[in-house]
């Protein structure tokens, strides 16, 4: 770093590959401009003039057309050393920085030497200049110095030897990542992967940590053995370090959404796209972007590309997907519930339906059919074969195994029942917008969604605020939780600050506040009930959750499981067709064997053991119908149908003569149920056989005087609560 009254430079960053500013290595400088923002119009114009820059007017000290001006002198500073150094033909970009004083110089260079000597003269050249000192003495002095530096590392990228498909994104990458190289070894092809988990060779973990960047591009790459790379490539590598490779065959950008805003110099949207478009500028001519036809910003990314447009899109209709198949490119989207692939003149070619999909846990998940529709098009765009592709969607499982930490489903025992527990990184608020909406897909009727709450220091205040108003919303009750190793700056305190700020706007309070996630995910089991889904965003306890679930009873939810919970969440039983079917019959014998058959179907299913006990209860078989019940109540068995169990045995009981336990039964069911006709009206049906008809007759007419809106009830409701006191 060199310091001067008219100019300091900051800091020197040597960028390895491509990135921000060019497809090839470059030294990003950064510097503090006071002294040219606030001097004399006559000292710039001098300046500008020794310069060669063309005449314009400096603009008044501070504004913006100020600054605007000394980008341009800065920039003519810095072809003038670097010509006279040697070379002519160079590309510098500047900009603005996040302060008025910060100005970024971005300058393709070859050699790590002299980039760091170009950004260790380039400060001391300026105040010289802007002092006053002979131009042309000045910029031969520092070209002489940069010349004479030693000329360092030669900067080469590597040139992958291999089929390379790069993702990017913001949500969705380390998923579409894993799918894409689960894709391509069910093809047979030996693949490496690097990602946010590390370095990974045919799923075998060489290198751990987040290898995002450049490093995990290299360290991919150099294994001889691989024949296929995917490299899950992160903004901060990019903007840090440039990419790992000259060039990929495929790149795949999943989405742009708010993400670590105001750091390293990205405060905007607009900005984020600029850097995750890096890797469709260095896709070969003959390679294809894939790219996503649902984002505005990742779509507007084609314009640049190096390679063929490749949509994806949920909507068989999105403009984005007729433009790409106009320019000649490649489409893949959903159409009559099937991922399907689409190329101009060319019939729909279609690959496998959604619910087949196992990661989009039965179609709810709506990014993660959005993710499949990118690894699907990434795969098929480098070459793996069709039936391969399929064969990868349908064995890619929502688990620890293939995509741990992502929407990974549990059912796990609790005293009186089991929950579905969602583990989800979730980190954002794209992230947690989806998480909450798969867990409201996965609740039954009558049972509440409690959330996790907790995210990284590194997110802005209003991120913070926004994720707690969105838990407030989202969830019926929610819990922080706090990852110790993911602060990132911030403390405990001032994190939980801001999500319960955000959570206060819409009059939610925690219930509680956990310093880690194992402690949260006890927090959230001890509150639970019977048919709850808890949904937790975990970040560094992903494993030790894992194994701690198991550890107590948990099992993972394989796709079948799934599917049942998102179709008994919208009130339904996957067999309620079979069922209704059931009670069609008019033969009774044939009745039970059915159900019987159904049952074989779902053995631990209480709803279908619910269902086998009524058809012997039908039958008047009630000794038989009495223990098919016990089964039923002895499994998870949900609302209303538990209630209906009861109802039923109750009833059994009295028809065997069992005249308290009946009555026990009913007894409870009143107190859990005040009110419940059904209840009322069996309960006096066994007090009747139990020869007490007062008492039946008056528990009959209070609910009727209690609940009856009739209009003649009405009128008379005293006279009517004392008759039936007097029973």
């Amino acid at each position: 770093m060199s310091t001067h009254d008219g100019a300091t430079v900051t800091h020197v960053r040597v960028l390895e590959g491509p990135n921000l500013y060019f497809t090839r290595p470059a030294v990003l400088l950064t510097l503090s401009v006071p002294g040219y923002l606030a001097a004399e119009r006559d000292a710039l114009v001098e300046v500008a003039r020794g310069l060669g820059v063309r005449r314009s007017e400096p603009g008044r000290p501070g504004t913006e057309a100020r600054q605007r001006f000394v980008l341009r002198v800065v920039e003519r500073a810095v072809r003038s050393v670097a010509a006279g150094a040697g070379s002519a033909r160079l590309g510098v970009r500047a900009r603005a920085g996040t302060t008025a004083e910060e100005l970024l110089v971005a300058v393709a260079v070859r050699n790590r030497g002299r980039a760091v000597a170009l950004g260790e003269e380039l400060g001391p050249l300026l105040a010289a200049l802007l002092a006053g000192e002979d131009t042309r003495q000045a910029v031969a002095s520092a070209a002489e110095r940069v010349h004479q530096a030693p000329i360092g590392e030669v900067l080469r990228p590597l040139r992958p030897r291999v089929p390379t498909v790069c993702v990017t994104g913001t949500n969705g990458k380390t998923t579409t990542t894993r799918m894409i190289a689960h894709l391509a070894m069910t093809a047979g092809r030996r693949t490496g992967w690097s990602s946010t988990d590390g370095v990974l060779i045919e799923g075998e973990l060489v290198e751990y940590g987040d290898y995002s960047g450049p490093a995990g591009a290299r360290t991919v790459l150099a294994d001889k053995s691989v024949d296929f790379a995917v490299l899950e490539t992160a903004r901060g590598g990019m903007l840090l370090k440039g990419l790992g490779t000259a060039y990929n065959h495929v790149s795949v950008v999943t989405n742009v959404s708010a993400d670590h805003l105001g750091v390293n110099g990205i405060d905007t949207l607009d900005q984020l796209a600029e850097v995750k478009a890096i890797i469709t500028r260095v896709t070969r001519p003959d390679g294809w972007v894939v790219l996503n036809g649902d984002d505005p910003r990742v779509w507007a990314m084609r314009g640049a590309a190096g390679g063929r447009p490749w949509c994806f899109t949920l909507s068989p209709d999105a403009p984005a997907l007729r433009e790409a198949l106009g320019a000649g490119g490649r489409g893949i989207t959903v159409l009559d519930g099937q991922l399907t692939v689409l190329a101009p003149g060319q019939s729909p070619v279609r690959l496998l339906p959604v619910s087949d999909v196992p990661v989009t846990l039965a179609g709810l998940s709506e990014h993660n059919v959005a993710n499949a529709l990118a690894a699907a098009a990434a795969g098929l765009a480098a070459g793996l074969p069709h039936d391969a592709v399929v064969e990868g969607l349908r064995t890619f499982l929502p688990d620890a195994e293939h995509n741990a930490g992502r929407l990974n489903v549990y059912s796990v025992p609790i005293d009186g029942g089991e929950v579905t527990f969602i583990v989800d990184m979730a980190h954002n608020e794209a992230g947690l917008e989806a998480l909450l909406r798969v867990a409201r897909g996965l609740t039954p009727p009558g049972s509440q969604v409690l959330l996790g709450l907790g995210t990284g220091g590194d997110r802005t205040d209003e991120i913070l605020v926004n994720l707690g108003e969105m838990a407030g919303l989202g969830a019926d009750r929610v819990y922080i939780e706090h990852k110790e190793h993911y602060l990132r700056g911030r403390t405990m305190e001032g994190l939980e600050a801001k999500l319960r700020e955000g959570l206060s706007r819409v009059g939610v309070a925690p219930v509680n506040s956990s310093e880690t996630e194992l402690e949260g995910l006890r927090a959230l089991l001890n509150d639970a009930r019977d048919g709850d889904v808890l949904a937790e965003m975990v970040h560094s306890h992903q494993a030790p959750v894992h194994a701690w679930l198991l550890e107590h009873g948990g099992r993972v939810d394989d796709p079948a499981a799934i599917a049942r919970k998102v179709t008994a969440a919208t009130g339904r039983h996957e067999a309620d067709d079979r069922i209704a079917a059931l009670w069609a019959m008019g033969d009774d014998v044939r009745r039970i064997e059915a159900a019987h058959a159904l049952a074989l179907d779902f053995p631990d299913d209480g709803r279908v053991l619910y269902e086998l006990a009524g058809t012997y209860d039908s039958a008047g078989r009630e000794e038989e119908a009495l223990a098919r019940y016990d089964d039923a109540l002895a499994r998870p068995l949900r609302e209303p149908f538990h209630r209906r169990a009861l109802i039923q045995k109750g009833s059994t009981l009295r028809h065997l003569g069992r005249f308290e336990e009946s009555l026990a039964i009913f007894d409870q069911l009143l107190a859990d149920w005040p009110g419940n006709p059904a209840v009322v009206a069996f309960r006096a049906f066994t007090l009747h056989d139990m020869g007490r008809d007062p008492d039946a007759l008056r528990m009959a007419l209070e609910h009727l005087v209690a609940a009856s809106a009739d209009p003649d009830v009405q009128r008379y409701p005293g006279s009517l609560t004392r008759f039936t006191a007097a029973i």
